[in-house]
């Protein structure tokens, strides 16, 4: 999570989080160059070491960078920041749809259609620019508190061209067109589908399709044909339903062509709600969505085994919002707030309800029974001539599968090229190599940015995707031409100062890429690229080399763990490892009893980790106890000390069987005893004297 407060790009400052999305969180940001509040949108940590889903994220910026509308959440910037790859955009301060939807239950026929026309016309202005967005859904149609209904999250739009085939074009499932579902050709008629969808769940407040699993719901809008939403909503204007029911037709053909003739539809279905002015192309000779079998084991396959072309997107397929309304409250919307139709007042005298209404409502025949019958003949046709057609055509050779399919893939491996500009041929020749491409030098010119033997120019730019063993054509540089300047030594200085330094010195461009030291202070800059004292021209590019400060690892736990395989553990993950050892009673001998670092912290590279092993169960030291009664004071003094045992002569008495000098008693007389323990023992003075008796001995104590 970025912290709060922090600045990117020198510019935009992160105040606080409002939402996160699949790939990236949202933040609420200030934008200190042009003092206004934006939204940035960052690339969440566990993704920005994967190429995929980096491409992924500048994919959006890219799509919906140039697209400037009312109707469009607006994107300012994109860049990169110490490792953080972060997208600035409009700061809509409002909810999105599905938590309208979820609010209300369901819409009235204004409200659909107020929000539609507002969503299609921002929509549209993507179809003009040859963009199809490919996920829309409600969670990405935020409604601001003036009640502006904006367009967001191009997250996997592409750029349209005539043979675009979306084979990785999924989007949410619940809202994708049965051709993205098969991985087919993707145009705007797609994003109809999915408009379709939304434009039904406004009315009914659920999704059409539903089910236990992805692929489940993605059969569904493959083989299903939706319930007509007056089946859930009785009260629905019959000619919404046939909107919503043209916009969601299995066949591209037979839907809307445009979103204009969609707005024009639902601009007509304010002013005549039950007319039946709706016409759903016949299928004439259009393909239709019937699969076969084995395609349909192929879907579900390609579902279940993760295969790229289905789940490349599966982050955008859950129900994060990029901007969580709770940050904004309910953004001023009513339980009885209701859009309404004062903006489309102008379409009353071109639809006047003197022309008559044809919908349910009305006392004349259907004549669509006979338009339906018409259909399935001709649908039944089609198929049986496919089928003679493709029976014959296999059997004389004309269709062939297997081998020659699969080498055309293994042919178009693409790979992306990397960027060798300011690199020796040496290393451009690795890199690329590396990759797969092959490396020529054309030309050598002097130039105005870098120095001689370095790449001044690559024929083919870096991001651009081409084919595997492609060569791609450098210029070197011969020698640097124009005034030139000394790099100043800015290493061990701050980013900002060292910054200020070489563009004082005259440099026009300095930027920064970051890397570990150990040596370095974090935010400090290592070093220049050129190197510092060596002489470069103004229009050349100083690349500082900024410290992130002591590489950290991450400590793996390694408790439990037997003690080989958790010292490999330890130095496997770039850390070193020192063992003592330690009795234990419930741990097992061999295994790690405890760590001197806990598992999961992050540490610099290199630490020391010391690990306790078991010894096992501690075994029994304690001493069994001799009894030393009748025998020398000596004998019982000897046998402790080399016994690790204190004595302590507690006093001495008169024996009549004891012989002087020898012991009595001692405490403890038997059992066992801990180490160190004392025994003590009283003396015998020998046999009592007789009353008026001679010269006896003295007693002993």
């Amino acid at each position: 999570m970025v912290k709060d407060g922090i600045f990117l790009g020198k510019r935009y400052e992160v105040l606080s989080k409002v939402g996160a999305g699949g790939m990236a969180d949202v933040y609420k940001g200030k934008d200190h160059m042009l003092n206004r509040y934006v939204a940035i949108k960052v690339l969440k940590k566990e993704y920005k070491e994967d190429e995929n889903f980096v491409r992924k994220f500048r994919s959006e910026a890219q799509a919906a960078a140039g697209l400037i509308h009312p109707n469009i959440v607006n994107v300012y910037d994109v860049g990169e920041d110490r490792g953080l790859y972060y997208m600035v955009m409009e700061l809509v301060e409002g909810i999105t749809l599905k938590e309208y939807i979820e609010k209300k239950g369901r819409l009235s026929h204004k409200e659909v259609i107020s929000i539609a026309i507002q969503m299609c016309t921002g929509i549209g202005v993507a179809h003009a620019a040859n963009i199809i967005h490919r996920d829309i859904k409600p969670q990405n149609i935020i409604i601001s508190r003036d009640g502006k209904v904006k367009v967001t999250d191009f997250g996997i739009a592409k750029a349209t061209t005539s043979n675009t085939v979306s084979s990785n074009a999924m989007g949410s499932v619940h809202y994708t067109s049965p051709e993205q579902a098969r991985g087919g050709f993707s145009d705007q008629r797609s994003d109809i589908y999915s408009i379709g969808i939304t434009l039904f769940e406004m009315v009914t407040g659920q999704v059409p399709f539903d089910g236990d699993s992805t692929v489940s719901v993605a059969i569904k809008h493959l083989q299903e044909e939706i319930t007509p939403p007056s089946k859930l909503v009785p009260d629905i204007p019959y000619s919404l339903e046939q909107i919503i029911l043209k916009c969601t037709q299995k066949n591209s053909e037979r839907r809307y062509r445009s979103t204009d003739d969609l707005i024009k539809d639902l601009k007509r279905s304010l002013v005549d709600p039950n007319g039946d002015f709706v016409v759903i192309p016949p299928l004439r000779n259009a393909d239709t969505v019937i699969i076969t079998d084995d395609e349909l084991d192929d879907i579900r396959d390609s579902y279940e085994s993760g295969d790229e072309d289905y789940d490349e997107y599966d982050d955008y397929d859950d129900d994060d919002d990029d901007y969580d309304g709770d940050d904004y409250g309910d953004a001023g919307y009513d339980d009885d707030t209701e859009y309404d139709d004062d903006d489309y007042d102008e379409e009353d005298d071109e639809y006047d309800s003197r022309r008559g209404k044809k919908g349910k409502d009305s006392d004349e025949v259907n004549p669509r029974m006979n338009k339906i019958m018409k259909i399935l003949t001709i649908v039944v046709a089609v198929i049986i001539i496919f089928i003679l057609i493709f029976t014959i055509g296999k059997a004389a050779g004309v269709f062939k599968f297997g081998p020659s399919l699969k080498m055309s893939e293994e042919t178009e491996e693409m790979v992306k090229v990397p960027n060798v500009l300011g690199k020796t041929e040496e290393e451009a020749k690795k890199i690329l190599n590396d990759k797969g491409l092959g490396f020529k030098v054309d030309t050598r010119e002097e130039s105005k940015k870098y120095a001689e033997g370095l790449v001044s120019k690559q024929k083919t730019e870096a991001g651009e995707k081409v084919a595997k063993n492609t060569t791609i054509h450098v210029v070197i540089s011969s020698g640097l031409v124009g005034d030139k300047i000394p790099v100043p030594d800015v290493s061990g200085m701050s980013e900002s100062d060292a910054q200020k330094a070489l563009e004082n010195a005259g440099f026009k461009k300095v930027t920064s890429e970051f890397a570990y030291s150990d040596t370095v202070e974090s935010g400090n800059v290592i070093e220049t690229t050129p190197a510092a004292k060596t002489e470069a021209t103004e229009d050349t590019e100083i690349v500082m080399k900024v410290s992130k400060g002591a590489e950290k690892k991450t400590v793996p736990n390694v408790v439990g763990q037997e003690d080989a395989a958790a010292q490999n553990a330890i130095t496997s993950a770039g850390l070193s490892v020192t063992t003592t050892y330690d009795y234990h009673d419930s741990v097992p001998k061999g295994q790690v009893v405890s760590q001197s670092v806990n598992g999961g912290k992050k540490v610099a590279a290199g630490t020391n980790i010391n690990l306790v092993i078991s010894n096992g169960p501690k075994p029994d030291e304690r001493i069994d106890i001799q009894s030393f009664v009748g025998q020398s004071e000596g004998n019982l003094t000897s046998w402790a000390s080399g016994n690790g045992l204190y004595t302590s002569r507690s006093g001495s008495d008169y024996s009549d069987t004891i012989p002087r000098g020898a012991i009595i008693s001692q405490s403890p007389a038997s059992g066992k005893v801990d180490k160190g323990t004392t025994i003590t023992y009283v003396v015998s003075n020998g046999p009592r004297p007789a009353q008026g008796g001679g010269e006896t001995d003295e007693p002993l104590d």
